[in-house]
């Protein structure tokens, strides 16, 4: 009998960013084509970890990770700019992994994971949309196609919105949800 295993799922995650890989060479796409590479780069954030802090994730947050990075790359196909709530996800979640680094290494430190949740998920995504705003402006001025988009003031301030509710899920489920990258061996 045929069965899916967690690895199957994110080989199929992967596969899928390759996808948009290719779609975005067909059409000409840079903004697909750099962030499906970005994008496939963070499904072995998890791989990473594990070597270098000792942790095991479990499958589900391999999944969410990898489902993560398959919206960012989707999303540069057109998602972003068809569904109207594709970029509030795909900032939650981000904002999510982000805190989650940043909850699980100040519970690993013994210290208080709120501030630095809020800290990394706020700070990192003022860069992100600074970063954003230059790579639009920078490519505006040599004419040439833009890998990220800036929409609008107010699409910036629900960017940052968005980055918050990702920060409050980890700050409210973070405890339950990733105890077993803080206590690794015990959880």
């Amino acid at each position: 009998m045929w069965s899916l295993t967690d690895r199957d799922i994110e080989r199929g995650i992967r596969q899928a960013i390759v996808a948009v890989f290719v779609i975005g060479i067909r059409r000409r796409n840079p903004g697909a084509v750099v962030n499906s590479i970005f994008a496939l780069l963070g499904t072995y954030l998890p791989d990473a970890a594990e070597r270098w802090f000792d942790v095991e994730f479990r499958p589900w947050q391999r999944v969410y990770i990898g489902v993560a990075m398959v919206t960012h790359a989707v999303g540069m196909l057109g998602s972003y700019d068809s569904i109207g709530w594709w970029d509030h996800l795909t900032h939650t979640l981000s904002a999510s992994i982000l805190g989650g680094f940043a909850f699980t290494a100040a519970k690993r430190r013994g210290r208080n994971p709120r501030p630095r949740v809020l800290g990394a998920v706020v700070i990192g995504g003022l860069l992100w949309e600074l970063i954003e705003y230059v790579i639009h402006a920078v490519a505006d001025r040599l004419g040439i196609e833009p890998i990220l988009v800036v929409y609008s003031t107010r699409d910036t301030v629900l960017d940052l919105l968005f980055n918050l509710v990702g920060a409050l899920l980890v700050l409210v489920f973070g405890e339950h949800l990733l105890g077993n990258l803080v206590y690794s061996g015990e959880s």
